[in-house]
């Protein structure tokens, strides 16, 4: 059992910047992923940005360049960094951790707008 913390989630202007963070807990292995995805108004669910505790870190294509995640290892806690922010960026954000014992979890979900 995994749990799942997000917090930072909200309502910008275009350009500005957010910060949300994922926080795990529970079973942690000691090889797992934790990262973020979206689910836009398209429905599906995309890759935002991700890492391992093997130090490879994942971008969206769309997102590459402008978001940027890091890891605290010692809290098992990822921080995505967002700048740059435009309307197509509005999504609920989720997080999702990932070990190959487990599985996949995934937290609740946090909704980031940003308007014009």
């Amino acid at each position: 059992q995994v749990q799942l913390v997000e917090s930072g989630g909200g309502q910008v202007q275009r350009e500005g910047s957010l910060t949300l963070s994922c926080a795990a807990s529970g079973n942690l292995f000691a090889f797992y992923s934790l990262g973020w995805y979206r689910q836009g108004a398209g429905g599906q669910r995309d890759l935002v940005a991700r890492t391992t505790t093997s130090l490879h870190t994942y971008y969206g294509d769309t997102v590459e360049g402008r978001f940027t995640i890091s890891r605290d290892s010692a809290k098992n806690t990822v921080h995505l960094q967002m700048n740059s922010l435009n309307p197509e960026d509005t999504a609920v954000y989720i997080c999702n951790y990932w070990d190959p014992n487990q599985g996949d979890y995934w937290g609740q979900g946090t909704q980031v707008t940003v308007s014009s």
